[in-house]
């Protein structure tokens, strides 16, 4: 029996150790929107901020990191503080708000009545880093004009280095939305001033019908009727 009870306190060690290790806390993370000046003009230019569509494999809470040979693992000491899609949505919006100086930069879809002088079609196709490798954003946009015409079009490819840690990564991945941001408020710019859109040429009316008196004035050709005789006819 006493020959057991080394292996009994060894085995309740482990067990020990991995219970701690299962509960251990994760760390959540938000992208870091930097600090984007607040916008003074309540008539600036109007966008409309999207869609923004975001690659599936970031439609997920988990921190994914990018290996060397390419793949992607999830993070096991951190993950996401809810959606990152919608922080990214929030980022872009307060960062390209700021540069513009305009109050009336809006997430799509857009309350009824907003008419914007330019839409913002934009696609994130990859955002990602990994402890040795640098953080990389790709994306491309397509701007929208009042007329319904694209006037830019444009893909983008942004890179930036960071200490490997995972706070760090997420440090790097946000400083790449917001040069993002920074680039595609430069491309608007010169839209703000935009010639108001020529509205379409109204129909003439249709000419009324004549009315019912002047119908009558229409000279009327007089029916024909059978012509009697006073004739007599006899037979023999």
């Amino acid at each position: 029996m006493t020959a057991l009870r080394p292996l009994i306190l060894l085995l309740a060690g482990v067990l020990g150790l991995a219970g701690c290790s299962v509960h251990q806390p994760v760390s959540l993370y938000q992208l870091d929107s930097g600090s984007p000046v607040q916008p003074a003009q309540s008539a600036g230019m109007a966008v409309l901020l999207g869609p923004v569509v975001v690659a599936d494999y970031l439609q997920r809470e988990t921190l994914l990191q990018r290996q060397p040979d390419g793949s992607l693992q999830a993070a096991t000491d951190g993950r996401w503080a809810g959606s990152l899609s919608s922080d990214i949505d929030q980022l872009l919006m307060r960062q390209v708000a700021g540069h513009l100086d305009s109050q009336r930069v809006v997430l799509a879809p857009a309350t009824a009545g907003f008419t914007p002088d330019v839409q913002v079609l934009l696609t994130i196709t990859r955002l990602d880093s990994g402890a040795k490798q640098p953080a990389i954003l790709d994306a491309q946009w397509r701007l929208i004009d009042r007329r319904g015409k694209v006037r830019d079009n444009r893909i983008i490819h942004l890179q930036e280095t960071h200490a490997g840690s995972t706070a760090s990564q997420v440090q790097a991945q946000g400083v790449l939305l917001q040069r993002l941001a920074e680039q595609l408020s430069v491309a608007l710019k010169p839209l703000a001033n935009q010639p108001p859109v020529a509205e379409a040429p109204r129909k003439a009316a249709p000419k009324p019908a004549a009315p019912a008196a002047d119908a009558e004035k229409q000279p009327k050709i007089p029916m024909a009727s059978p012509i009697r005789t006073d004739m007599e006819v006899f037979r023999f």
